[in-house]
């Protein structure tokens, strides 16, 4: 099996942030009340998110298309990425909806730290191949 200049992790995580990109594209399709797009920690309605959805989504679209082709614009797109998801998963837990429970508290931890993970973790691979992206 032959492997790709990307590696397996920035494999991974191009289609890791080209599936987030298709699910923030289709936002605005989402009847339900309680799922739009967050945003700096407050979820979005109507207009809002209409249009941060889709915007997000094609940012996403961009940053994945630059990791699979390893261009050099895919590593600031992915520390501004990075930083996002930090900021925005305090933001949230500061002025998001408090639900009670252990389980939430356990489901938000495991989400951030995916989330974490793997918006930081690309930009960390990314930043130690720099010399590699063309």
């Amino acid at each position: 099996m032959a492997t790709s200049p990307r590696g397996r992790w920035l494999t991974v995580a191009a289609v890791l942030f080209a599936l987030l990109a298709v699910s923030n594209l289709a936002k605005p399709l989402e009847m339900s009340a309680d799922q739009g797009f967050v945003f700096f920690g407050h979820p979005l309605r109507g207009a809002a998110n209409a249009l941060a959805g889709p915007l997000f989504g094609v940012y996403l679209l961009v940053y994945a298309y630059g990791i699979w082709g390893m261009r050099r614009f895919a590593f600031p797109m992915g520390v501004l990425y990075a930083a996002y998801v930090i900021v925005n998963l305090v933001a949230f837990r500061v002025w998001g909806p408090i639900e009670p429970g252990v389980g939430y508290a356990l489901f938000g931890l495991v989400y951030a730290a995916i989330a974490i993970g793997v918006s930081s973790g690309a930009a960390w691979v990314l930043a130690r191949r720099r010399a590699e992206l063309g």
